[in-house]
């Protein structure tokens, strides 16, 4: 690993950086730096150099020192643009760690944990902010250019502004312009987080006098019978409750907008915008002055003392047991010593409730980063952890990579959830296991919280590696929800299904929507139907760029392919045989929420899953509508398993669990059980039990049996002794590597010849090459090798260097001319 170096400057010395550049490229290069730089630079500074021909891109300095590199000509650094480091000592040792565990180059490292204003290249393209008004007076003659360019071409590449500036020092001038907020980088500009507002209703003081009232009401049953009964109903809300909204106050009297604005107006109604949790806002006041239960107390009091001897400890609650008041307790406490805490979560747009809650308790110390936010707000976030103005920031896997000073804590909310692995591109880490190490690089604790935690981290628990400690009760006594299965094959067998949906299911949905309450259903696939087959010669059509059957939707009417985006028109006629004979099968969430609609006309129903939440405030809108009760029937993918929290969703439908569970994947018995628990845990969480149906052909399987008893422990029993057979993780660490060429005759000889040479070192740990279930994706082929490693007795290390070597042998041989080598250390 590399030792981060600094010379003494010297003004005539002649002083060298080796720099990270944003590229896959094996080692760092090397620059001269002009000697009116040598006081200045500074490792963790951003300089601006050229790589290549022409290209410039922001480096990282990562070390200097007075030798000259061997092989070749030093380029002189063009420009310096900072102040100070924007990246720490910990920071480099961090991305070198990421680099060498999961098998990559640290360029790959910074590019995925720098903000893109913080690394502008020739092709970046800059855009004008055209939600600023600029006052083009006060620009400099420059900068005046620029955005005059952006006027007549709303996008400019940085090589474009070299060109039309006529110098190739144009990084600092793009830097101020961008700190005025007059550019935008490259990124897609989404909307800042703004705080969900809500009107409440409070009747003016002077009607608190009974005679005052009187004298109200004899006026506007005569006059107004519509406010009357508003204000009646006003009392009646607030008999037992705090605080009312305008909406619950409109249902509950059966009057209009237009009394409650008549009422305002009158000067009988004080409204007043409060900032309310999108997701959860009932006991908001309750919520700010919280008790623990007596077993939160139990288990907060026994981390706090086991973190004296372990550094990271897993929780493992049931849903719904108030894991998240222990976390904030544990935040409490870790701030008050001046330490940093990171909050990690796997989806954050579906847990902006989590962003309210902590609010009320730390206010402006809190940060939110986000690969969502856009390139101004990350660089805002970034500078203030790096100053250390944010105490507490709540973040996805790409928070990880910020600059913490001094971090004290990590907890890692739902740990079990494969969002936190990065598939594409490299760095395929896993921000879990990356938390474990940061958290030991700063002499910090992990928390790992989930209801149904991954067997890794289970296992580890169990040895006495981690720390463990249990919540077993939901918070405030709620029941967990009551699980019934069906049998599809039975319903079909009395004709008692409809459509997709057994009379049980429809029954329980009926009676919730009676009842005024909401539904969630569970489909775990989107699009109309996965498959349109003809019915004489069973044509499938596939995608011209991969390898899988095109899904229908009918919201486009078109076939989509989900891996590469490809569409095409539905045909009426079979392209193969001619015959109009053409049938869908299967289906996802779309033909859910059409045929519910017609069998229950009267229910508003929603969809929720990547095409309905595409489009910006999408997801907040549906989460809104579901929150105010303008939504009966949710329809989701697993979206709908993460981190919502409602007080009326009384009944979950699982459509089809067989999805789940007959998936080809060892961990498909694990995931299953996850994806049904926390799915199910969705029901029932303030007061009153809920329902779940479970839908499926195998009533009988062992998974389904243990999520209606929760439990877990025998599930995983279960699979540990398939795993240690098997050699699976967390008996054995794998290592795959996955070799893409557009010729299939081509990728199959590159990864026969890669697997024979992994043979030579590794022997029968290396399994394959075999094509994986998809085999080819954007017109590249792939074949995966897959390599077991015994945790004992074994330097992963090791193997993975002699990997290393394997793959750049092959690279330097004929066989390997456009073929892609990419390896991933614990794929799952």
């Amino acid at each position: 690993m590399l030792e981060f170096a600094e010379a003494q400057p010297n003004d005539r010395e002649t002083l060298f950086v080796e720099v990270i550049l944003p590229l896959s490229i094996a080692k760092n290069y090397t620059y001269r730096v002009p000697f009116e730089m040598n006081d200045a630079v500074m490792v963790g500074k951003r300089v601006v150099v050229q790589f290549g021909k022409s290209k410039l891109y922001t480096a990282i300095v990562a070390a200097i020192s007075t030798l000259a590199p061997e092989k070749y000509q030093a380029k002189y650094v063009i420009e310096l643009l900072d102040d100070r480091p924007v990246v720490t000592h910990e920071q480099l040792h961090f991305w070198y760690w990421l680099a060498e565990y999961y098998m990559c180059n640290v360029g790959e490292v910074m590019n995925a944990a720098l903000p893109s204003a913080l690394k502008l290249a020739s092709e970046t393209r800059i855009m004008l902010n055209r939600n600023f008004a600029v006052d083009r007076t006060t620009l400099h003659d420059k900068e005046y250019l620029i955005v005059e360019a952006l006027d007549i071409q709303p996008e400019l590449t940085v090589s474009d502004i070299v060109k039309l500036l006529g110098q190739k020092t144009v990084m600092p001038i793009l830097k101020i312009l961008f700190e005025k907020n007059i550019i935008h980088i490259s990124e897609e500009v989404s909307e800042r987080y703004k705080p969900r507002t809500r009107s409440f209703i409070t009747l003016n003081p002077i009607y608190q006098s009974q005679e005052n009232l009187k004298e109200l009401f004899s006026v506007l049953e005569k006059r107004a019978p519509k406010q009357a009964d508003a204000v009646l109903a006003y009392i009646k809300l607030s008999r037992h409750q705090k605080s009312i909204s305008k909406n619950e106050l409109i249902e509950e009297s059966g009057a209009g907008a237009a009394s409650i604005k008549s009422l305002e107006e009158k000067e009988v109604f004080i409204i007043e915008e409060k900032n309310v949790s999108r997701l959860y806002f009932e006991d908001e006041e309750a919520y700010a002055s919280f008790e623990l239960s007596e077993q939160q107390t139990y288990v907060l009091a026994q981390l706090e003392e086991q973190f004296e001897q372990k550094d990271v400890a897993l929780l493992h609650g049931v849903t719904s047991s108030g894991k998240t008041q222990v976390y904030i307790r544990l935040i409490e406490k870790m701030i008050s010593t001046g330490r940093q805490v990171l909050y990690l979560l796997p989806e954050i747009a579906l847990t902006t409730h989590i962003i309210e809650r902590l609010r009320l308790y730390f206010g402006a110390n809190i940060g939110i980063y986000h690969s969502r936010f856009n390139d101004n707000e990350r660089v805002e976030v970034w500078q203030k952890v790096l100053n250390n103005e944010y105490k507490v920031i709540l973040g996805a896997r790409s928070s990880v990579f910020l600059p913490f000073n001094d971090l004290g804590l990590i907890i890692v909310d739902e740990e079990h959830e494969t969002s936190y692995k990065q598939f594409d591109p490299a760095p395929r880490y896993n921000a879990r296991d990356a938390a474990i190490f940061l958290a030991n690089m700063h002499h910090g604790k992990v928390l790992l919280g989930s209801a149904t935690p991954s067997f890794e981290s289970y296992y580890n628990a169990r040895i006495k590696k981690y720390a463990f400690a249990e919540l077993t009760e939901r918070y405030g006594g709620v029941k967990l929800p009551d699980i019934e299965v069906v049998s599809i094959v039975e319903e079909t067998k009395r004709k008692t299904i409809q459509s997709h949906f057994t009379s049980v299911l429809i029954n329980d949905i009926s009676q919730a929507l009676l009842n005024k309450e909401q539904v969630i259903l569970f489909q775990n696939r989107r699009g109309y139907a996965p498959v349109l087959m003809c019915k004489i010669c069973a044509y499938t059509p596939k995608c011209i760029n991969c390898d899988v059957s095109l899904t229908y939707h009918k919201s486009s009417g078109k076939l989509h392919c989900h891996y590469c985006g490809y569409k095409e028109d539905a045909p009426q006629i079979c392209p193969a045989c001619g015959s109009t004979h053409l049938e869908y099968k299967g289906f996802g969430t779309e033909k859910v929420e059409d045929e519910l609609s017609m069998l229950l006309p009267d229910a508003r129903i929603a969809r929720m899953d990547l095409d309905t939440t595409r489009s910006r405030n999408s997801l907040q809108t549906i989460l809104n509508n579901l929150e105010e009760k303008k939504i009966d029937i949710l329809v989701g993918t697993q979206m709908v398993a993460k981190g919502l929290d409602f007080a009326d969703v009384t009944v979950i439908g699982i459509i089809n669990a067989d999805s789940l569970l007959k998936f080809p994947d060892y961990r498909a018995n694990e995931r299953s059980f996850q994806m049904l628990a926390q799915v199910s845990g969705r029901a029932g969480r303030r007061g009153k039990q809920g329902k779940v149906v479970i839908q499926t052909y195998d009533p009988a399987h062992r998974v389904i049996k243990q999520v209606i008893e929760n439990n877990y422990a025998e599930l995983y029993f279960t699979e540990m002794e398939e795993r240690k057979s098997f050699k699976y993780p967390p008996f054995y660490r794998i290592i795959n590597l996955d070799i893409k060429h557009k010729d299939p005759e081509m990728v199959h000889n590159q990864s026969l010849y890669i697997a024979a040479e992994l043979r030579k070192h590794f022997g029968d740990r290396v399994i394959g090459p075999e094509f994986p279930l998809v085999s080819r994706i954007r017109n590249y082929y792939i074949k995966t090798i897959m390599l077991k490693f015994e945790k004992d007795g074994v330097s992963i290390n090791k193997a993975k260097n002699i990997i290393r070597e394997v793959i750049t042998q092959f690279q330097t041989t004929k066989l390997s001319k456009g073929s892609v080598v990419q390896p991933d250390a614990d794929p799952y």
